[in-house]
């Protein structure tokens, strides 16, 4: 892919979640259905968070692509490559598939239905559909240096331990998330190599 076309991919992917981040943050203040950012507000949330994760690794994409020289030694391209790969590839992909894969089976215990009249169904998809796609399309547009896999799985685990204490303490489900993360890291790994395997070489 050009470098113009990969500049404005960036740029639109960040543009989005940046949009959508101001968009959740207008709705600070009004009333909120029960039950809902009752304990840690939306930061308890995994799906906020990954909004938050997207819209950071895209807002340095985009910067990476601006910055003039040999990028992929750069410190900021290091950086970005290990926030894609490490985190929003397999954490993004494990929203969407968690978040959809429990609303199937009993959507009241993901997203209530009387959290429809909060956030719009556009907003629904926004956090938890259409970040597959911009992921996958992230694995088209730009190949990513991937951290040796043991100190890729132990920062994942590290995080994930934190965040799953924070948020009540269960650890079990906790070792199942990573579990299914994990898988998720691998296979970005994998397409990452068979899409790139050419370049890389």
């Amino acid at each position: 892919m050009t470098t113009a076309l990969r500049r404005v991919y960036h740029i639109t992917a960040f543009s989005w979640y940046a949009f959508v981040v101001k968009s959740l943050a207008a709705k600070d203040g009004e009333e909120l259905p029960p039950g809902i950012f009752v304990y840690g507000g939306p930061w308890k949330y995994l799906t906020f968070l990954n909004v938050l994760l997207q819209m950071t690794f895209f807002g340095l994409a985009a910067m990476n692509d601006l910055q003039p020289g040999e990028k992929s030694k750069s410190t900021l391209s290091r950086c970005k490559d290990l926030l894609f790969s490490v985190f929003a590839f397999p954490v993004g992909m494990f929203v969407v598939l968690l978040f959809w894969t429990i609303f199937i089976y009993d959507r009241e215990l993901v997203y209530p239905a009387s959290i429809d009249t909060f956030f719009p169904p556009w907003m629904n998809h926004a956090m938890h559909t259409f970040v597959l796609p911009v992921l996958l399309g992230e694995v088209l547009v730009q190949p990513h240096v991937y951290p040796k896999t043991k100190h890729a799985l132990a920062a994942l685990g590290a995080v994930g331990l934190a965040y799953s204490f924070c948020t009540s303490g269960l650890v079990g489900f906790f070792f199942f998330n990573m579990s299914v993360v994990t898988l998720f890291y691998l296979l970005g790994d994998k397409l990452n190599s068979r899409v790139w395997s050419k370049d890389m070489k």
